[in-house]
């Protein structure tokens, strides 16, 4: 009687760990006198949740593009020979300014930007940062250091957080070699 009560026990750890690794929804089993089929619920193991995080394909510039609020930005990127590297392996973090803060510029400043490949490149270059900084990380910092080689000031202020005098309106578009945060005012370096 031991021997067949040890042999239901494991059984019963089997099944059970079968039921965990195939995501049943214990809860839904009912009481043991009824005899109704188990419900399965979906459930993401973390096999699956790093090959849906690896799904997404389309790079940072690919991303932007994609976006379609990103326009200038693109141009001046691919303007200043920067498409290839934000397309590479990464991971960055770009602090992105959207048409609308491309706008705010003085007028004839873009045009003049994408004439001078230099300095368009040392501004471009001023919004990232190496590695891919989350939202989550971003908020726990002063100051980053970017890859034109200046640092960003950073301030949370509430549920605000600026780069330097620009406001951060949407975080964490997920690239596959990075992240994009978006802000409100193109970053001029000193």
């Amino acid at each position: 009687m031991k021997q067949s009560t040890i042999i239901v026990v494991i059984g019963g750890a089997v099944l059970l760990g079968a039921l965990v690794i195939f995501g049943v929804n214990m809860q839904s089993v009912n009481n043991t006198q009824s005899n109704t089929a188990l419900e399965t619920q979906p459930s993401i193991t973390p096999m699956e949740a790093e090959q849906e995080k690896s799904m997404n394909t389309k790079n940072i510039v690919e991303v932007a593009v994609e976006n379609g609020n990103f326009k200038t930005l693109v141009a001046a990127v691919q303007a200043a020979g920067l498409a290839e590297t934000l397309s590479g392996e990464g991971p960055f973090t770009v602090f992105a300014p959207t048409d609308e803060a491309f706008a705010k510029l003085p007028q004839g400043t873009v045009e003049g930007l994408l004439q001078d490949k230099e300095k368009l490149a040392q501004i471009l270059t001023y919004h990232v940062v190496s590695g891919k900084v989350m939202a989550k990380d971003v908020v726990g910092m002063s100051s980053a250091k970017t890859v034109q080689g200046s640092d960003v000031a950073i301030k949370v202020d509430g549920n605000t957080v600026m780069i330097n005098n620009a406001t951060v309106t949407m975080t964490d578009i997920e690239a596959s070699n990075g992240v994009i945060h978006v802000i409100d005012t193109v970053l001029m370096p000193q």
